[in-house]
């Protein structure tokens, strides 16, 4: 039997990921949403027959039979619960719609869905969304691209501008794209589909191509045997009046009865418990639809959103696994599910940041975009952020004060921790957006980094070129104190200096900067300074140009730093390197 495709829907923020989902379903999630964003994961059916009625017409021109028995589409709050998606094997979704605002492009949460979808490689195709909003669009009747042609050409070229900067900008992340109807090879290019949510444009087109799509390329991995035993992904664990702790859990296989025994995944050891209930969202409605009725049901088969209410549910967790058992099956089983749970188990560094957050699924996506910037991890949890959690931060300060971090997705700090904080070195971002957690973590990395840097710099002797000044000369030797223009870089006491033949003739013992002794000196200044062990006339004359001296190590740690350095001061590094290099062609390389 072939299994309905489960579909993910992503994007940015705003962009009508639920939208979309509302107009396929003719419901209106997105109204009740707060701030029109939605706030929980949900899963719909859309039966063969809304696929038929929606863009019937479209797919006999074509010549497409349908074949799969409807779409369950997975609609999340943002793409970090996508990873909750999961089988043994990989991602357990089908194929995914990436929802982008035409007028925008592509925002940093449309770059991160990319970045997750490739590395899961999931194929995906692009709804272009808010078509409607262009400038001088009119309604008209027919279907997209009569719609489109319909238009005036000014409207018809801005239309075309959006599409291929979305193209170009596709293509800087892999990823060749074009209009539904001019992509000549489904495997090599990404479909396109310009649509409007709002108004319902481009809705046939889209459910056309998807559907199109599956049945072409994916038919293979639909086939279940629904008489075989259940298998599932737990999407949400929720508290629910009169049940208890309830698992929302997509079916992918096999078929489930109240009775079973099933099989739990946790981050320990599974559960084992039997269904109580089973319930499933009327049709064309989703499971956090709270407007939407549940219905009791006996049986589910596969492919299904489920919600089952069992004993012993407390440590269940989304992203986790739920296989059906008998109890000649369950040791076996058991060891199936545990494989999965290891599968899970969070790698980590020796060294690096604490990161926290509310469920597996986020984590795991947070996770994979922080590796992508290469940040280490030394802790990843599920959960508020403790006390202990600020421990182990403040332990790495001594060692690396930019891992003296804890990220927090969607979660808060406990008491004890709040009081902890206070005594503590340690900086902790939290946020409800992963792309913005990951900004507001980046402005602070990239900022301590170059506070550590300068730090760094300031330990090192930077760079100088000095010039004797002719005719200030007042006193000879013992030490000789003459005038010095300091051309280039940084003159402070105790700095040792060089001829133009590389060799180390004396350091500044003292300076003084209109009669106030001073340590240090800057570029552009001239003063009185004291240089022992010469003798002016001997081994160095009036005019004479000096360098500061550095050993090769000091070298190569000032190159180091050179973002922090002048261009004065590279030139005299430049210089420096080209004198030493005279008497060692290697040196500083």
């Amino acid at each position: 039997m072939i299994r309905k495709p489960l579909i993910t829907i992503l994007g940015h923020v705003d962009h009508g990921k639920t939208k979309l989902l509302d107009t396929i379903r003719n419901t209106t999630v997105v109204d009740r949403e707060a701030g029109a964003i939605t706030q929980a994961i949900g899963a719909s059916i859309v039966p063969q027959e809304t696929i038929h009625r929606i863009c019937g017409k479209l797919l006999e021109k074509l010549g497409i039979k349908l074949m799969i028995p409807g779409l369950l589409f997975i609609d999340t709050p943002g793409h970090e619960a996508f990873t909750h998606l999961r089988k043994r094997g990989g991602n357990l979704a089908d194929i995914a719609v990436l929802v982008i605002d035409m007028h925008e492009g592509l925002m940093p949460q449309t770059i991160e869905a990319i970045e997750i979808l490739k590395k899961l490689k999931t194929p995906f195709i692009v709804a272009l969304n808010k078509i409607d909003l262009t400038r001088n669009w009119q309604d008209k009747p027919g279907s997209l691209l009569e719609q489109i042609s319909a238009q005036p050409p000014e409207t018809q070229q801005y239309i075309e501008t959006k599409l291929y900067s979305v193209v170009e900008k596709l293509y800087k992340h892999g990823f060749e794209a074009d209009r539904f109807d001019r992509v000549s090879d489904y495997t090599k290019q990404l479909a396109l589909v310009p649509l409007s949510a709002k108004k319902g444009v481009g809705i046939a087109e889209l459910l056309m191509v998807l559907t199109g799509l599956v049945q072409k390329f994916l038919a293979k991995k639909l086939e279940v045997e629904v008489s075989g035993p259940a298998k599932g992904t737990i999407l949400e664990v929720k508290e629910e009046k009169g049940l208890g702790k309830t698992i929302d859990v997509i079916l992918y296989d096999g078929t489930i009865d109240v009775g079973d025994i099933i099989v739990i995944g946790t981050l320990t050891e599974p559960i084992v418990t039997k269904v109580k209930a089973l319930f499933v969202p009327e049709p064309l409605k989703e499971m956090r639809d709270v407007k939407g009725k549940f219905l009791s049901v006996k049986q589910v088969v596969a492919a299904s959103g489920v919600k089952i209410g069992a004993p012993g549910l407390d440590l269940a967790l989304a992203g986790m696994p739920v296989h059906e058992a008998t109890s000649e099956t369950l040791d076996f089983v058991k060891q199936e599910v545990q494989k999965e749970i290891q599968e899970v188990v969070i790698e980590t560094d020796s060294e690096g940041i604490v990161v926290k957050a509310d469920v597996l699924g986020s984590l795991e996506a947070l996770l994979l975009l922080l590796r992508q910037r290469h940040v280490k991890i030394k802790r990843a949890t599920i959960g508020t952020i403790s006390k202990k959690d600020i421990m182990d931060a403040q332990a790495n300060f001594d060692k690396s004060p930019a891992n003296a971090v804890i990220l927090g997705f969607n979660v808060v700090l406990d008491n004890d921790a709040e009081s902890a904080l206070a005594d503590t070195n340690v900086a902790v971002f939290k946020h409800s957006v992963i792309y913005q957690l990951l900004e507001d973590f980046e402005k602070w990395f990239v900022a301590k980094e170059k506070e550590t840097e300068r730090k760094g710099l300031e330990l090192l002797n930077r760079p100088c070129k000095i010039q004797i000044m002719p005719n200030h000369i007042f006193r000879k030797n013992n030490p000789a104190v003459v005038g010095t223009d300091i051309l280039a870089g940084q003159l402070k006491t105790g700095l040792r200096l060089m001829n133009k033949e590389g060799e180390q003739i004396t350091h500044v013992k003292s300076m003084e900067l209109e009669k106030k002794t001073v340590n240090t000196a800057e570029q552009g200044k001239q003063l009185a300074v004291s240089y022992p062990d010469i003798t002016i006339g001997r081994q160095v004359s009036e005019g004479d140009i000096l360098y500061s001296f550095h050993s090769e190590s000091e070298f190569l740690a000032l190159k180091s730093f050179k973002k922090f350095l002048t261009p004065a001061e590279m030139m005299t590094l430049k210089e420096i390197a080209e004198i030493m290099r005279r008497k060692h062609a290697t040196w500083g390389m």
